[in-house]
């Protein structure tokens, strides 16, 4: 299968040469089985044909008014139900977009460190997991659920936390499986100064996560 990853962001400057870019970041969650392909969307990179896409995050809102953003959402829709597609973070907000949802800077804040979410729905490419602990980074949020959609993963903080669509192929979820526990750390690190108590996620990103398992389920949906 070939995976096309389209990069609609990248980590801070100073962390790149240790952590990498989020492609590879993918590639070492999902493991051997795709031929991977990546793509800059933000600099105006296209992407070639593919079985399936997965979107990245992003520091982009996709509320910005930016031209990529815009041919991004096209692309999508251009797509739907003609590839598997997979959105982490941003690239969850601009799936829900694209499919009739709406995503605003929350009132709520950040979302950062280690997140629990319940399972509230299920798809066949899951285990049974009651829930599932995530690193998050985000400020926006959906605020409206797009039709055709139905809601796997939900929290207080974040109720549309993971999507699964009804009339597509197509996942997408606000938490970050791919964050190493070191690289959640570095990146609060680099935004402390506008961050709520980073020190309290600093500490949640010690607990024991779930990101294999998320990774498991990208790769059952995709290979399946």
């Amino acid at each position: 299968m070939k995976l096309a990853i389209l990069e609609t962001g990248t980590p801070p400057a100073p962390l790149i040469a240790r952590f990498g870019r989020y492609p590879a970041m993918f590639e070492g969650l999902l493991g051997a089985g795709f031929d991977y392909a990546s793509f800059d969307i933000a600099s105006g990179e296209k992407p070639d044909e593919a079985d399936a896409y997965l979107v990245t995050g992003s520091p982009a809102g996709v509320y910005e008014p930016l031209p990529w953003i815009g041919e991004l959402i096209v692309f999508l829709r251009a797509k739907k139900g003609k590839a598997k597609l997979v959105g982490i973070c941003f690239g969850h907000q601009v799936m829900a977009e694209a499919f009739g949802g709406h995503v605003e800077k929350s009132a709520k804040g950040w979302g950062i460190g280690l997140h629990t979410y319940p399972i509230v729905g299920r798809g066949p490419w899951m285990d049974d997991a009651h829930a599932v602990a995530i690193p998050a980074s985000h400020q926006d949020q959906i605020v409206q659920q797009p039709p055709n959609s139905e809601v796997i993963a939900s929290s207080l903080f974040t109720p549309y936390a993971a999507l699964a669509w009804r009339d597509q192929p197509a996942i997408s979820f606000q938490f970050h499986p791919e964050f190493a526990p070191d690289y959640a750390k570095a990146l609060i690190e680099a935004r402390r100064d506008r961050l709520p108590d980073p020190d309290a996620a600093l500490d949640s990103l010690d607990a024991p996560n779930d990101n294999a398992r998320i990774g498991e389920w990208i790769r059952r949906f995709l290979l399946g």
